[in-house]
């Protein structure tokens, strides 16, 4: 259970992201997480096995905040019969769509036929103004959606990510359905910029939820906490020169 945040109230909204059940269920009990995401990438590394078995656990526990489950194909008649299905399973639930195939073809159209239908989508794996673009023209039209921009893998190539989000809210203005999400967040750090810049989510993880209690943390203190630490581990350690 994450304790109460100090400091600033921030505004970006703060979704829980993974694929472990017991976490999950227990980050469900904190009001402040108001969302969910996973992808099969976490399923898999959390040893999930039956993929609509998983989900509808997960349903029958997280019933007031949106969920977002990804489809697994690669083929766009595919992705569109999983896209249903799993849209099929409860109100709160978005479906993650790529923004291309592993081929790299544009599933653009497949998320504007979709999200006309009545589908919640959540296009995923978005590195690019073009994209973004592209996604926002595409939902505009459509039903409550999500566009997930890795900004956490933007930065891994050297690249600063608060331009590109800030450039990025501003092109969703014309589809007022349609949310930002900062995905892959490496930092807590990140939670802030993403709120500087008017982001409406942001994606975290158990490891980076778990470390929120710093937010405006007393820098002298915890550099204290910190020596602290260094002599207690040195101490456990029996360590001699």
């Amino acid at each position: 259970m994450l304790s109460r945040m100090s400091g600033a109230q921030l505004k970006t909204k703060i979704f829980a992201d993974g694929a472990d059940i017991k976490g999950i269920l227990e980050l469900a009990a904190d009001s402040r997480i108001v969302g969910f995401t996973t992808n099969p990438t976490l399923m898999r590394q959390a040893g999930v096995v039956d993929y609509t078995e998983f989900a509808a656990e997960l349903l029958l526990h997280v019933v007031d905040r949106p969920i977002s489950f990804e489809v697994f194909a690669d083929e766009p008649e595919e992705m569109r019969r999983q896209a249903k299905v799993i849209s099929s399973w409860a109100e709160n639930v978005y479906v993650k769509i790529p923004v291309t195939t592993t081929r790299g073809e544009s599933l653009i159209p497949l998320v504007r036929d979709l999200s006309l239908e009545g589908v919640k989508v959540n296009v995923t794996a978005v590195f690019t103004l073009e994209q973004v673009k592209a996604a926002t023209n595409a939902l505009r039209d459509g039903n409550s959606s999500y566009i997930s921009i890795f900004a956490g893998r933007i930065a891994d190539t050297g690249v600063d990510p608060l331009p590109v989000m800030s450039a990025a809210l501003e092109i969703m203005k014309s589809s007022p359905r349609t949310e930002c999400i900062w995905a892959s967040p490496r930092e807590v750090l990140n939670l802030v910029q993403a709120d500087s810049v008017g982001c409406h989510i942001i994606t975290m993880t158990r490891d980076l939820l778990n470390k929120l209690d710093g937010i405006g943390k007393d820098l002298s203190q915890y550099s204290l906490e910190t020596v602290q630490m260094f002599f207690r581990d040195a101490t456990a350690a029996k360590y001699e020169l």
